[in-house]
């Protein structure tokens, strides 16, 4: 049997897959109503954590962060069956997860966390992508049951916490990405370029393909030989902020950009691949 704290949109849709695949899921949520929603469903709904963990062989979260978890975990902990795994899905700092995957240890219990790249209805379909690091038998055993629950279930190793800290760096992309499409939207609406001019642009040329080039270029000793200088790069930048302005519009990421850029051409290094800007 299994117990889900946290009725978010990602954690009740877990749920309801989890029933669906014929799993008896007993839940909890701050917001008893949430998880009372989930009765009609299938689920088993209680009003205190510690009752809604108990007879739980896997006890599954999607909480706040790690305070929250840290709260709910300490007032589950006396419905806790001996040697039950606390499986945690919620986003936290590296730090945290160590630590409580070294306190729920010595309390006798497992605590693995396994952040996901997944929305609600990834959670309700079983896909996306779970993360997981830390001791290699717990992670073993786990599998059968973590790989039901996503698409794929990415493994980083015997370091715990390694999987929260990939979690956040994929979360950091993910914000900057939104940030820099928020740039080139009003870059386009300034040149009266339509979205659907813009969709098209992207299902011929998918700029995806360039990351982990980008990524090693920028982590290279040397960037002298450029593919494309910084100078140039300067000078296409200080287009789109002109044309911007022009339209009475405003970019968010473009003057940072170009301040830096302009930091590292007072330094000499104009002439280099524009990636020396990550150093």
């Amino acid at each position: 049997m299994k117990a889900f704290l946290g009725m978010g949109l990602l954690g009740s849709n877990f749920v309801r897959a989890l029933i669906k695949q014929g799993e008896t899921v007993q839940v909890w949520n701050r917001t008893a109503s949430k998880a009372q929603e989930l009765e009609k469903e299938g689920a088993k709904a209680f009003a205190n954590v510690a009752d809604a963990v108990k007879g739980a062989t896997e006890i599954h979260i999607t909480l706040k962060d790690d305070a929250t978890v840290d709260a709910v975990l300490k007032a589950a902990e006396p419905g806790l069956t001996p040697g039950a795994v606390i499986i945690d899905h919620t986003t936290t700092s590296k730090e945290g997860a160590v630590q409580r995957t070294r306190e729920w240890k010595e309390k006798g219990f497992t605590y693995q966390h396994a952040p996901v790249f997944m929305g609600p209805i990834n959670a309700l379909e079983s896909t996306g992508y779970m993360l997981v690091s830390g001791d290699e038998a717990v992670i073993t055993a786990l599998t059968p049951s973590l790989s039901k629950m996503t698409g794929k279930l990415i493994h980083f190793g015997a370091e715990a916490g390694k999987a929260a800290a990939m979690k956040l760096a994929g979360n950091a992309f993910l914000v900057c990405l939104t940030v820099s499409l928020k740039d080139t939207l009003t870059l386009s609406k300034s040149m009266d370029v339509s979205l659907d001019e813009l969709l098209q642009l992207f299902s011929m040329w998918n700029p995806g393909t360039l990351i982990s080039g980008r990524l090693q270029r920028m982590a290279a000793p040397d960037q002298s030989k450029p593919s494309w200088e910084l100078n140039m790069a300067r000078k296409d930048t200080q287009l789109f902020l002109d044309a911007t302005q022009q339209a009475g519009n405003h970019l968010v990421l473009m003057p940072v950009i170009a301040a830096l850029m302009d930091e590292f051409i007072n330094k000499g290094f104009g002439n280099h691949d524009w990636t020396v800007i990550g150093k």
